[in-house]
This record gives structure tokens, C-alpha cells and sequence, in this order.
């Protein structure tokens, strides 16, 4: 399992295909911050460059969009339009359930409140607190709890040029179908767990069902055509029948991958690449995901990088002592992205700390 989700990740070896192509591939990338799906890009891809990806959200052939578990993501403009509709589910549910938010929502017409969020991003993208201002001159209701209820009843895309890598912006927002110039896709949950299998599979419907964030994806895994295995706890693993799997023993190389990166929270069994021990020393209790370092298809560490406007470092915190060659292979990764990440820098430095 744990080759075959390097493999279909494309970190067993780095991928030469375009940006846009790996992002569908991927089925996406994690993107509640602005700029880790670049760090994945870089992880994954031969000679990528910021660019490329940036140029692809100007053109508005990916977008970022709420998707999967009610988390940003970036995707094609053609998955955001066949998904969306798919995980609704999600944010109907929410609007009901909101600890700061249904309250004060409750007693509301949501498709009135979002039919008139429609029409005011009509005229232009518009930040949030915009929006929710706009929406309480015609509801007493308080304007982030508005702006609240449209993100969930409506495909709202953060654009540009919010997350254009060396460029700062504040979050606005427009409607999905609106900005691409197509409409959304009648939902189709099988094709969504198709294209999760080819990403991330083999799986169960648990793992599926904790990356998309909604429930009842059995019943329509065992309808459709897909192999089938048993892991060593007698799980089954669902996957697609023209997919095979590789050697246990296919060489997995070191790497460093991005904050925020969706192969360690994309699953609900997550020891296949990342160790429950580790997992607590990655990810924050408020959520936050640390780059790590993987070595054996495994992750033992995370880095940080710390720049100024003249220096940049970046400290690899390895959980236990690695051998040489691994630890050459990070030092050499790391020394390249740091690089890459701050051109600016006029001096680049790599720090190995000691294991804790």
C-alpha cells in the first residue's frame, strides 16, 4: 500500500508532466493556506517552477475552491465543477450544525440569503466582509454569519490574486460557474471515488469517505466495478481494475514535502505513510500541518524554513537518527528547496537539528 500510494502521488520518482496535468492527477491539492500546493508541485514534478501553477489560476484553469472535509483545495476547473455538487452535502450540513453561525441563521430563507450573494458577485469579486456587509443591509443578521451562509450554499472561488506565488492578497471571492463559464455537473459520488482511487488508492470507504468529508460512499463503492483486496488486518481494499500495484521492495527516495501536503491527511487509516506517534509531532492541535520529511516512503521529521531579507535557513528536525545516505539525500533536497522558495535570499543555509 504504501508504494503504491507513493506511486500514484508521483513521489517515487519525479513526474515529468505539466502542472495543470498533476493537478489533476492528484485529485487536487490541500490548499487552506495560499501557497503549499506550489511546495507539493515542487515535490512531485521535474523543473517546476511557481509560474506555471500562478499563470494556471490567472487563466482560471484551477481554481481554489471549499471542497473536501469543508477544506480549500486546488483543483481543475473541471473537478471543481463535477465535485462540488458531490460534497454539498457537507455544507448543508454545516449550515445546520455551525456552532458560531446556524443560530443566527436559522430562522432564514439560505436560498433567498444566496440568490442575492449571487447577484451582488454579479458585479465583480467581492472579499468576505464585503459580501456580509452588502447581505445585512437587507437581513438583521450579522454580516460574517451572511457571508458564512453563501460560502456554503454557493461554489465561491478565493481568486486571484490571492495565492499567485510573491504576490499578497486578501481573500475574495466569486461563484464557481460564474468564473469559469460553465456549469456545475449533475453529482456523480462514483466518479468521485474512482478518481480518489487513482490518486490515493488502494483504499477503503473509510478513507474515501474521510478525504471527500461525507458519509454513504459505500453503498456506492459496492455497486460499481472494482478490484478488490484484504489488508493484514482483513480490511478491504477497494481499487480500479487497469490499476496495478508495485513491488514492496520499489525503492522509495527521500523527500521533502510541503506544509499542508495531502499525503498524510487523506486518509482515515494514516500509518501507511505516518505513524500515529509522528502524526501528533506534524500536525497541530488547531490543525496546522508542518513540511515533513519522508524517508522509506515513511515520515520521520518535519522542516521549517526561516528567512530574512538577506539570509534564508532551512532546519530539518529528523525524529531519530537517519542514516547517511538518507540524510545526505534531505540535505541535498533541502539545499534545493530553500533555493527555490527564496530567491531572494543572497545567502541559503541548511541545518540538520538533533533528534529529540
Amino acid at each position: 500500500m504504501n508504494r503504491a500510494t507513493l506511486e500514484r502521488q508521483l513521489l517515487l520518482r519525479r513526474a515529468k508532466v505539466s502542472a495543470f496535468d498533476a493537478v489533476e492527477h492528484l485529485a487536487g491539492l490541500q490548499a487552506q493556506a495560499p501557497f503549499p500546493p506550489y511546495f507539493g508541485l515542487w515535490a512531485r514534478l521535474e523543473g517546476f517552477r511557481p509560474p506555471e501553477l500562478a499563470e494556471l489560476l490567472e487563466n482560471r484553469r484551477v481554481v481554489r475552491i471549499a471542497l473536501m472535509r469543508g477544506t480549500v483545495h486546488l483543483v481543475t476547473a473541471a473537478d471543481a465543477l463535477a465535485w462540488r455538487p458531490v460534497v454539498q452535502v457537507l455544507y448543508d450540513r454545516d449550515l445546520q450544525q455551525n456552532a458560531l453561525h446556524a443560530r443566527a441563521l436559522a430562522g432564514l430563507d439560505h436560498d433567498l440569503v444566496a440568490e442575492a450573494a449571487r447577484k451582488l458577485l454579479l458585479g465583480g469579486p467581492m472579499p468576505g466582509s464585503a459580501l456580509g456587509a452588502e447581505l445585512a443591509r437587507t437581513w438583521d443578521v450579522p454580516a460574517a454569519s451572511l457571508t458564512h451562509l453563501a460560502r456554503g450554499r454557493l461554489p465561491l472561488v478565493q481568486t486571484p490574486p490571492r495565492a499567485i506565488w510573491g504576490k499578497a492578497g486578501q481573500t475574495t471571492y466569486a461563484c464557481l460557474d460564474e468564473w469559469v463559464g460553465a456549469p456545475l455537473s449533475p453529482p456523480s459520488p462514483a466518479s468521485l471515488i474512482s478518481r480518489y482511487l487513482r490518486a490515493f488508492g488502494p483504499a477503503t470507504v473509510a478513507d474515501v469517505q474521510t478525504w471527500a468529508g461525507i458519509t454513504r460512499l459505500g453503498e456506492v463503492a459496492a455497486s460499481m466495478d472494482l478490484r478488490r483486496y484484504r489488508d493484514a488486518d482483513g480490511r478491504e481494499l477497494l481499487d480500479l481494475p487497469e490499476l496495478t500495484l508495485p513491488g514492496e521492495d520499489v525503492p522509495a527516495p527521500p523527500r521533502l514535502l510541503g506544509p499542508f501536503d495531502q499525503l498524510i491527511l487523506s486518509y482515515a487509516d494514516r500509518t501507511r505513510v505516518i505513524s500515529d506517534a509522528c502524526r501528533k509531532r506534524v500536525i497541530s492541535q488547531n490543525g496546522l500541518v508542518k513540511g515533513t520529511l519522508l524517508v522509506d516512503g515513511q515520515v520521520c521529521g518535519f522542516w521549517e524554513i526561516k528567512a530574512s531579507r538577506k539570509a534564508a535557513v532551512i532546519e530539518l528536525s529528523p525524529f531519530e537518527k537517519l542514516v547517511k545516505r538518507d540524510l545526505a539525500a534531505l540535505e541535498k533536497s533541502a539545499a534545493e528547496l530553500v533555493k527555490w522558495a527564496e530567491t531572494a535570499a543572497e545567502t541559503h543555509e541548511v541545518r540538520v537539528l538533533p533528534p529529540e
